[in-house]
């Protein structure tokens, strides 16, 4: 899931951005209402969750505009005014849901997937497969064969890239910038190293390969070696 996170307060901003990545998703920040417009109009998100008070463009204009300009995206609101008129205010403004501060990350988690889920109602949207590997983007299992498979969060997001190309030829670049959200080459090997572990785990076990180095080129995961 990849998640825009459009919060002035940094340190708030920040163990946001550090949880959604602990918990397996993509997760960008923008610190004033402005440029989370810009972001929101620019890209595409899953969901978006937005400061009520912003500076440049307060949340609720934010949100007004995007519906203006026919962007759907769903939209969770954080903020510290509680009340029953706020928080209608705050749905009527176009938002998805409302959230209080303070509040549980837990809580939140499941408030975005919910909204995540809403928008993608076909199972199929949520469901990736190549071969016999199966990846549910909800749940986060990973199963191959029928037998489950554990990742590691960031295995969990190479190895979803990966499957929603299939077929395709994915280079270093896509990943630095995609998986670990780099846009420059660190120049080490840890994709290297996590395409290792990730094909010890879903390949070594079972009699055909999916994953595949295309050399020089980068990594594509498909059904046949051919």
């Amino acid at each position: 899931m990849r998640v825009l996170v459009i919060e002035d307060d940094q340190e708030t901003a920040t163990f946001l951005q550090r949880a959604l990545k602990e918990s397996g998703h993509m997760a960008e920040h923008a610190a004033d209402g402005q440029t989370g417009l810009e972001l929101a109009k620019a890209n595409a998100y899953d969901v978006l969750i937005v400061d009520r008070m912003l500076p440049k463009c307060d949340g609720l204009t934010v949100i007004g505009i995007l519906r203006t300009d026919d962007i759907h995206t769903p939209a969770l609101i954080l903020s510290a005014l509680d009340g029953v008129d706020e928080r209608v205010k705050g749905l009527r403004a176009g938002g998805d849901d409302y959230l209080t501060k303070p509040y549980a990350f837990s809580e939140l988690l499941a408030r975005i997937e919910v909204l995540a889920r809403r928008t993608s109602p076909d199972e199929a949207s949520t469901k990736l497969q190549v071969g016999d590997l199966t990846l549910d983007r909800l749940t986060h299992k990973v199963a191959r064969a029928g037998e489950q498979i554990l990742l590691q969060p960031r295995e969990f997001r190479l190895l979803e890239y990966l499957m929603k190309h299939a077929g395709q030829v994915v280079t270093r670049t896509m990943l630095l910038e995609n998986v670990w959200d780099y846009h420059f080459d660190p120049q080490t090997n840890v994709i290297d190293v996590h395409i290792s572990r990730l094909r010890s785990k879903i390949d070594k076990s079972f009699d055909k390969p999916l994953l595949h180095t295309v050399r020089g080129a980068g990594y594509t995961i498909r059904d046949s070696a051919q």
